[in-house]
């Protein structure tokens, strides 16, 4: 018998009944025997696959092009797992973590430099000075500045570092955005996720190396792009969770049948793939659409369990703020990160809406609001992770793509929010590696510029490697005879002070 004898059959009746009790485990010999020769080339395929394009680790030498295994590490890492908490839209540094007395003396007044030092808007744009907008106060054995509406972050201020020089190199959203996401100005480069999961692959191959939590309210600025692989393999670009109702769809089996009935028709359909991908070695499209068919099916029979937040305890989902009016979608989805983090997910991003922390205009209502919805759910988060012995592994990250002004803003005729400002920042990170309680670095006395020990997009991303256990020079892929890095051609540094 050979594969002649079927061809009478449609394609939708031959894979529907491959599966079929013995008649799935006969075709799968013949199929082998016919197609293969008796053996599978599977060796010949990866060989094919790993040869080109030019992608690679230095000194670990070539790695597949949809291969998610874990991969040596340059060096011991501090960190296996991320959580990175993004705020789109910039929240204020002096508002929230660096007060400035100077400011508050000055508020109502002109700003006292050249107002083209700005930088952002028409002269006629800039408004006044004005001072913090809550009351602010120090916390924790450390010290550290919080601001009234974080009441809960402020209460695990000695596990935070808080990183008040930050500075990037534009001041409008997209490009700012591409900036802190991939280290570059523009769209198309891969994210710091896609590098994370392209130079150390998965910990669980059941469940996506790194993983998206978006906001029910809608997708942030720029989209998709914030978690694109840009030109590495598309296997390593983020992977959306729903964020309503179940995170993943169709995890459910339509029908039950036996075990070892299933087992065979996968490893059946394996050969197929891998048949048909050994003679298209260069479409890495393919391979990241066979490898995404595997993983789904693979999730069929792990992930519910990862997914149910049911499973946890009522102090648990308390403490995050679940079911709680203001708090519960922010919460779900930080719970959740904790639950994959725990089972070898790689890297987590949860985003929120368009630019919730875009405050040009009543800027004390907008960040309160937006602190409402996201403080108690991670100052859960690192209780959560610091209480199961997570948090030294898991590099939690908070922040966005840059700061604000010390002036006013003019809206209409109001004066009651900030512009945006590149030139200083404030990101925050906890545990992986870092010191808590730490604050790094200095802006001037209206924390408009960084003044002492900046810290550069590329400075930023280089240390979250470092802890990771990748330097940023020997993680590249090799695209036009060119060396691509997410941290670009000026040679960045890690960020020794914050390290523990």
């Amino acid at each position: 018998m050979n594969l002649s004898s079927i061809k009478g059959t449609s394609r939708r009746d031959f894979f529907s009944r491959a599966g079929d009790g013995l008649f799935g485990a006969a075709l799968l010999q013949l199929l082998t025997d016919d197609l293969f020769g008796g053996e599978l080339p599977l060796e010949q395929a990866a060989s094919e696959s790993e040869s080109s394009p030019q992608n690679e680790l230095s000194d670990a030498g070539r790695i597949s092009t949809y291969n998610l295994d874990a991969k040596p590490v340059h060096h011991p890492a501090k960190a296996t797992s991320v959580i990175q908490l993004f705020m789109n839209g910039g929240p204020s540094q002096m508002d929230l973590f660096d007060p400035k007395p100077a400011l508050a003396k000055m508020d109502g007044k002109p700003y006292p430099g050249s107002v083209e030092e700005i930088g952002n808007t028409s002269v006629t744009d800039i408004g006044v000075m004005m001072g913090g907008q809550y009351p602010i106060a120090r916390h924790g054995e450390s010290g550290m500045w919080m601001a009234d509406p974080l009441p809960c972050t402020s209460q695990v201020a000695d596990d935070i570092c808080l990183i008040n020089s930050m500075w990037t190199d534009h001041p409008n959203h997209d490009n700012a955005l591409y900036k802190i996401h991939s280290g570059r100005l523009f769209m198309g480069y891969p994210t710091l996720g896609a590098w994370a999961t392209y130079g150390l692959g998965s910990e669980n191959q059941n469940l996506p190396a790194y993983v998206v939590l978006g906001d029910p309210l809608g997708l942030p600025k720029n989209g998709t792009r914030n978690w694109t692989s840009g030109f590495l393999p598309p296997v390593y670009q983020g992977t959306p969770f729903r964020p309503t109702g179940s995170p993943i769809l169709n995890l459910q089996k339509q029908y039950e049948q036996p075990s070892a009935v299933s087992a065979t028709a996968r490893e059946m359909l394996k050969q197929l793939d891998e048949l048909h991908r050994s003679k298209r070695p260069h479409r890495a499209d393919l391979d990241a659409r066979i490898a995404s068919y595997g993983l789904a099916a693979r999730m069929q029979l792990t992930a519910h369990e990862a997914l149910d937040l049911n499973r946890e305890s009522a102090e648990t989902l308390a403490m995050y703020g679940v079911g709680e009016p203001h708090t519960d979608s922010y919460a779900r989805r930080c719970l959740l990160a904790r639950r994959l983090v725990e089972r070898g997910v790689r890297f987590v991003q949860i985003f929120l809406e368009e630019q919730p922390w875009d405050s040009h205009v009543d800027l004390a209502a907008n960040h309160r609001e937006v602190c409402t919805r996201t403080d108690k759910p991670v100052a859960g988060l690192l209780r959560d992770l610091k209480r199961m012995g997570l948090l030294d592994s898991t590099l939690v990250i908070w922040g966005g793509e840059f700061g604000r002004t010390p002036t006013s803003q003019r809206s209409g005729d109001v004066y009651t929010g900030r512009d945006h400002n590149m030139q200083a920042f404030t990101s925050w990170m906890a545990g992986g590696g870092v010191k808590g309680g730490l604050t790094y670095g200095k802006t001037d006395e209206f924390g408009h510029k960084v003044v002492e020990d900046p810290v550069s997009v590329h400075d930023f991303h280089a240390t979250i490697l470092h802890l990771m256990g990748l330097h940023h020079q020997k993680l590249f892929y090799r695209r036009s005879g060119l060396e691509e890095r997410l941290t670009g051609v000026e040679v960045p540094k890690v960020v020794r002070g914050i390290l523990g």
